[in-house]
């Protein structure tokens, strides 16, 4: 055999492997075939009666075929088939199956115009109302009721008919309303703003101010006055669901204020109850706490359970920096508040630079690994994220053990001795400088855990701590000098508080308005909403 008779056997032999799959994969769906490999006429009307058959058909099968139509991933290959074409692995795939397949080359990619992806729009909408996913159908009751469609409204009834997911139904029904909106019957418009005035939709509220605003010739756009005052029910329903999913937004995001706060709080509230000392350096604490995170973050390669070895390591690494804080320089300057105030803002401000120099002055970002991204829908517009809740969770168990530590263990007992009265601590036996030590570095780590909070609210930069540290001395003030549950009923108050305030006064005003009430509580209740009991050294 001479070489070129052997080249052409083996393109020959290439050739009938390459569409062996593809036959056996198509047999028994040749009508479906058919329509499938119209998809990929360089013709815009064979592919447009294609969608239309895909369309009669009501095959799911063909949902990859017109996904890839729709982003530009169909090819014709030399034999007239259509296939998909994998722009990651450079696969051209099988329509029905998926499977890898050697498509004859070469592959022509197949040109899409708009009109065309306005008609196959709704005939892949409409497969997908029969996926077996959920997310799916609810996508695809979307996709067909922002048509309004005559033809959608009978596609729509139709999957409502069997669907089971109440989510997915209820989807589904409000898709229906869309539609019969814009119905000429009066019934089916009274029916559908029923739906919309219960589901509360907030979507509808410029179409409903249409409704009920005047026409161009003044008279009403809606003719009907049933349906007028139907329409100014839901409508009525829609603002008062928002007024509501506002308010609660607001609660959460103040909760979630409350619980960094509360973090930065408690470790103030050990240390200025104990030592006295006005540190402008703790919020330095909570950004090094953040950046401890997105270090450990960096180290293990965004693994999904990087925040479990970050929270005992911001813990340990601020901890650390507090305990030597202490020991060099804040042990010096004992009774002598001013001077204390001076030379922590100055560290604050000499740790703010170093991080700079280290991790670069632009904020860096920490993501939320899997198991707390998302979060829980509680209304329509009302989603609460999972970190959130995280962050809730997390302040409750740290302010347990904190209590514990102070309430329960040999080490809190000599932290309240020191506390209440240093030279009779000091006259039993109590190490009160190792005191001294470990309570500003207990302080600190708590700090620390709350920059591991913050890490997983948003982003982490130099001067985070600078937006904490004085609402934290306000938190320690009103609540009583030393006392944890007044740092957390005043982390609470504050935080919910400032977080209501904001959308009425704005955030400079809501600060003002909130100090001004702190200045004038304090000013008839010096010691705080819990007093510290006991005799104190003076």
């Amino acid at each position: 055999m001479t070489p070129r008779r052997r080249q052409l056997v083996t393109l020959v032999i290439v050739a009938v492997t390459g569409a062996v799959p593809w036959s056996t994969a198509h047999a028994g769906h040749l009508p479906l075939n058919d329509a499938i490999d119209g998809l990929a006429s360089a013709s815009d009307d064979t592919i447009t009666e294609s969608v239309a058959k895909l369309g009669a058909l009501d095959d799911p099968q063909a949902i990859p075929a017109l996904d890839a139509l729709m982003d530009d991933r169909l090819r014709q290959g030399a034999d007239g088939h259509a296939y998909l074409w994998s722009p990651k692995t450079h696969d051209t795939l099988d329509p029905l199956t998926g499977k890898v397949v050697s498509a004859p080359r070469p592959l022509k990619e197949v040109e899409v115009s708009n009109e065309i992806r306005r008609v196959a729009a709704p005939v892949l909408a409409q497969l997908q109302l029969g996926s077996p996913d959920a997310a799916v159908r609810l996508a695809a009751a979307k996709e067909l009721s922002s048509g309004g469609a005559g033809e959608a409204a009978a596609l729509l009834h139709r999957a409502l008919a069997r669907e089971r997911d109440p989510k997915v139904h209820e989807a589904l029904a409000v898709a229906i309303a869309r539609v019969d909106l814009g119905s000429p019957d009066a019934e089916a418009r009274l029916a559908a703003l029923e739906v919309i005035g219960k589901s509360a939709n907030d979507d509808f509220l410029s179409t409903l101010q249409q409704m009920l605003a005047p026409g161009d010739n003044g008279a009403p756009r809606e003719p009907d006055p049933r349906v007028r005052a139907a329409a100014t029910r839901a409508r009525d329903a829609i603002v008062s669901h928002q007024r509501f999913v506002s308010l609660v937004g607001d609660l959460l995001h103040g909760l979630s204020l409350a619980s960094v706060l509360l973090f930065a709080a408690l470790g103030l509230a050990v240390t200025f109850g104990l030592l006295g000392v006005i540190n402008m350096a703790h919020g330095e604490m909570l950004m090094l706490g953040a950046y401890a995170t997105y270090t450990v973050q960096t180290a293990m390669h965004g693994s999904r359970f990087y925040l479990l070895v970050a929270i005992p390591a911001a813990f340990l690494a601020t901890a650390l920096v507090g305990v030597l804080l202490e020991r060099t320089v804040i042990r010096h300057l004992y009774k002598r508040p001013l001077e204390t105030l001076l030379a922590t803002w100055g560290i604050s401000l000499g740790i703010i630079q170093t991080v700079r120099l280290v991790f670069g002055a632009q904020n860096v970002s920490v993501a939320n690994p899997d198991w707390l991204a998302g979060g829980v829908e509680l209304a329509h517009g009302l989603v609460l994220p999972w970190a959130r809740v995280a962050v809730v969770a997390f302040v409750v168990v740290v302010s347990a053990a904190v209590w514990f530590i102070l309430q329960r263990t040999r080490f809190g007992l000599e932290v309240r001795a020191v506390t209440q009265n240093r030279a009779m601590a000091a006259c039993l036996g109590i190490p009160t400088k190792r005191v001294d030590a470990l309570v500003f570095g207990l302080g600190s780590g708590i700090a620390g855990l709350g920059g591991v909070a913050l890490s997983q609210l948003g982003n982490v930069g130099p001067e985070l701590g600078q937006s904490y540290i004085i609402d934290s001395f306000m938190v320690v003030v009103l609540g009583g000098v030393g006392r944890l549950a007044g740092a957390v009923a005043a982390a609470l108050g504050l935080g919910v508080v400032n977080k209501l305030i904001e959308p009425a006064a704005g955030a400079v005003l809501g600060k003002i308005v909130v100090l001004v009430f702190i200045i004038l509580f304090i000013q008839r209740r010096p010691q705080g909403l819990f007093a510290l009991k006991g005799r104190v050294e003076v």
